[in-house]
């Protein structure tokens, strides 16, 4: 039997205890970051803190009633029809675990193999949402140290440098608070062929070069912004010390005149 799940990103963030609140059934896995749920009909649902929904086996019209339903419990930006999305085919009672280019099959109906599949293709969209974001920040930061090369001075300072700094640390930590591609859920531990069936999954989605090249993008980001951030602080250290040369000049001046008086 061949069913679909569908990952997207709805917001920047989730509620989650007010989603529970929303359900009102108690979810399968329930913890600060993750909301599992198993509705009717073989239908599950996959809501995690970093605003990221899978669904599997939802109709159009089945995912948009649910966009209105959980719309009130969203927090910080709304993605709308621009929110990135990965759909993935699922096989189930196929022969073995395996995977392929646009499908995965499943040798039975373990809702735990069906998790492993649903987290890792939240996670494959969680990735591109981040990576957007630190292309973006390259990209202007490359602009930045290409005034300077062609000016010798920087075109940001100031406030406006503080809260570029800002940006780029809340990504970096935003990626490190919210993505987990190195851990597995405790039933993959437990299940050897689980656990296998896992990083064939994380190899699928290819999630941990993806996280790697994020990482040092920001990283590299963050490089500059230090370097942009000593030649800010240079220049106002060396401003301080001209108002202080001048200072000095002026009350040298002032009692050279008071003496002249006398």
């Amino acid at each position: 039997m061949k069913k679909t799940a569908l990952a997207f990103q709805i917001a920047e963030n989730i509620d989650l205890k007010l989603l529970k609140k929303v359900f009102k059934q108690r979810p399968l896995v329930s913890d600060n970051d993750e909301l599992f749920y198993e509705f009717e009909e073989g239908k599950f649902l996959y809501a995690f803190k970093y605003g990221i929904v899978c669904v599997y086996d939802y109709t159009s019209k089945e995912i948009d009633q649910l966009k209105e339903k959980i719309f009130p419990v969203l927090k910080g930006k709304k993605m709308g029809n621009t929110s990135l999305s990965e759909t993935l085919e699922i096989i189930t009672e196929g022969d073995a675990f395996s995977t392929d280019f646009d499908s995965v099959t499943l040798n039975d109906n373990n809702t735990e193999s069906l998790r492993l599949v649903m987290l890792n293709l939240s996670q494959s969209v969680a990735l591109d949402h981040y990576a957007s974001i630190t292309e973006q920040l390259l990209e202007d930061t490359r602009l930045h140290t290409t005034y300077l090369e062609n000016k010798g001075r920087l075109d940001i300072g100031g406030k406006k440098l503080k809260r570029y700094i800002g940006r780029v640390l809340n990504v970096k930590n935003k990626i490190s608070e919210n993505l987990y591609i190195f851990d597995s859920p405790d039933a993959a531990w437990d299940d050897e062929n689980l656990n296998k069936f896992n990083l064939e999954l994380k190899k699928k989605f290819d999630l941990k070069d993806r996280y790697q090249i994020i990482n040092q993008q920001v990283d590299i980001v963050k490089e500059n912004l230090d370097l942009f951030k000593d030649i800010m602080f240079h220049k106002e250290s060396s401003k301080l010390e001209w108002i202080i040369i001048i200072l000095i000049v002026i009350e040298v001046i002032d009692l050279f005149i008071l003496k002249l008086i006398k």
